[in-house]
């Protein structure tokens, strides 16, 4: 069962063609073989996992069902699962444990999940490969001399590797889409304040019972097929216990039933940042493809937001969010250099509120230019990344280069892409669309309206029917 989605797992526990523990053993057989490569698991809750595999098959037995009943699954390290550390890769927090679990864990063991224990992850979650100086670094099941991205690199390798069928990850400015991409898997970066984030936060931040709105970022499940993704999304979406007595989630069903139905419009070149030709080539013959099976395929449309400003402002807002976690000192010793101008990266760091809200306020027109684009196309369909996954480079992040076919680009440039989604909250699935010439996977994004993250859902399963969907690493793959 190790290529087996996570509704084929749950299906054949419902049909008592396995149960809850032998799939539990066959995870934790299969991480305890193949993840000294990879580094994936890094945090391995194995026993609790197989007493949690022995309820929920005593609960089957018993004649009850639940959404993820026995499946076994890993999250991302940075969420909170009582009783083990949560580090974010920070050095010398590995001895501390949680009280209780994040909110988006407790709602997916309560729906009957197991969770194995948890992935790997950059140190404060900033950076696209997945290295720590507490787990050391994390490779792709592709190729082991790349990076499975970041920052739910983890995630997405243990996903691409067959060790588990559904993940739980976090994004910010692309953390569960990149990997996504580069491992080949799919990832749904859900809208903004979908499913609550408390109980992901950093070791020394409080535990309180109610959490704070983080800024642009989103947590959201990983998976090997979109069904998957709508599966754990439907358990982990929902207001927060502090507004669940005013409210309940209702997200409106997908657009079409039909992908020649869709919409869509494709984007496939960026003013900031150059996109490998392989990925342009293979969003275009994909685009193709959808107009031959029907759809309307679009390549400009009225409105479309200026995707230069889009992403100037992605980066003040960015750029503004990790300035408000540096340490003081460091803070103030930046602010002291700050020009005050709108491309001084240091004074995009240490913004004021007033600056804050001027690149709010751009943000809200944006979203308004984007809504009115949605009411003319159902999806954008764009590249992830500018180029597939990369070597690993764990050297000063400030002065590593990326290249795209050759032209040198700024590491920190690579967000041009996932930005888009993020700084306005709206949903977006990253989805698998073929290998380029090196025979690593290329990923794509669907990107759709707020609040209506069934229809990018639903358009990468009809997608994935009509191109291919997930494939394991080819056999000879992997390197190094």
């Amino acid at each position: 069962m190790t290529w087996q989605t996570a509704s084929e797992q749950l299906a054949a526990l419902r049909r008592r063609e396995v149960s809850a523990i032998e799939l539990t053993d066959q995870a934790i057989a299969r991480i305890e073989a193949e993840d000294g490569a990879l580094n994936a698991v890094v945090v391995r809750d194995f026993e609790r996992a197989r007493t949690a595999a022995r309820a929920a098959d005593d609960r089957r037995a018993r004649g009850q069902d639940a959404a993820l009943l026995g499946l076994p699954m890993t999250v991302k390290e940075c969420f909170d699962v009582a009783g083990l550390p949560t580090t974010w890769g920070l050095a010398g927090t590995e001895n501390g444990r949680a009280a209780e679990d994040a909110v988006a864990v407790a709602r997916l063991k309560a729906a009957g999940a197991v969770v194995l224990g948890k992935t790997n992850v950059p140190v404060m979650l900033a950076d696209w490969q997945s290295v720590n100086p507490i787990h050391g670094f994390t490779r792709n099941p592709w190729n082991l001399d790349r990076t499975p991205g970041g920052s739910s690199g983890g995630s997405a390798a243990a996903l691409a590797a067959g060790f588990v069928a559904l993940e739980a990850g976090t994004d910010l400015a692309g953390s569960i889409r990149v990997p996504a991409a580069f491992c080949g898997v799919y990832g749904h970066k859900p809208s903004h304040g979908l499913v609550p984030l408390r109980g992901s936060a950093p070791p020394g931040v409080p535990r309180l019972s109610v959490g704070p709105v983080v800024d642009m970022a989103v947590a959201g499940p990983m998976a090997r097929s979109p069904a998957d993704l709508a599966l754990a999304l439907d358990v982990m979406a929902g207001p927060d216990s502090d507004l669940a007595g005013a409210w309940r989630l209702a997200l409106p069903p997908a657009r079409h039933a039909t992908l020649g139905d869709y919409r869509v419009l494709v984007l496939d070149q960026h003013p900031l940042m150059p996109t490998a030709a392989a990925i342009r080539s293979r969003l275009n013959a994909v685009a193709d493809d959808l107009a031959r099976a029907g759809c309307t395929v679009g390549r400009a449309a009225p409105g479309l937001p200026d995707l230069a400003m889009v992403g100037r402002v992605f980066g003040r807002l960015l750029l503004s969010f990790f300035g408000a976690g540096m340490p003081r000192q460091a803070y103030d010793a930046m602010r002291a250099r700050a020009t005050g101008a709108d491309d001084d990266p240091q004074t995009a760091l240490t913004l004021s509120h007033r600056g804050w809200l001027e690149a709010d306020y751009q943000r809200v027109y944006i979203r308004h230019l984007w809504r009115q684009v949605f009411a003319a196309w159902d999806v954008v369909l764009c590249p992830v990344m500018p180029t597939t996954a990369f070597a690993h480079d764990h050297g000063d992040e400030n002065t590593r280069v990326l290249a795209v076919d050759g032209q040198p680009i700024p590491y920190n440039d690579q967000s041009a892409w996932c930005g888009i989604a993020n700084m306005a909250g709206l949903p977006a699935t990253a989805v698998p669309a073929g290998l380029d010439a090196d025979g690593l996977p290329i990923g794509l994004q669907a990107i759709g309206p707020f609040m209506e993250d069934r229809t990018p859902i639903a358009f990468a399963g009809m997608l994935a029917q009509a191109i291919g969907g997930f494939v394991p690493p080819q056999a000879g793959t992997a390197r190094g």
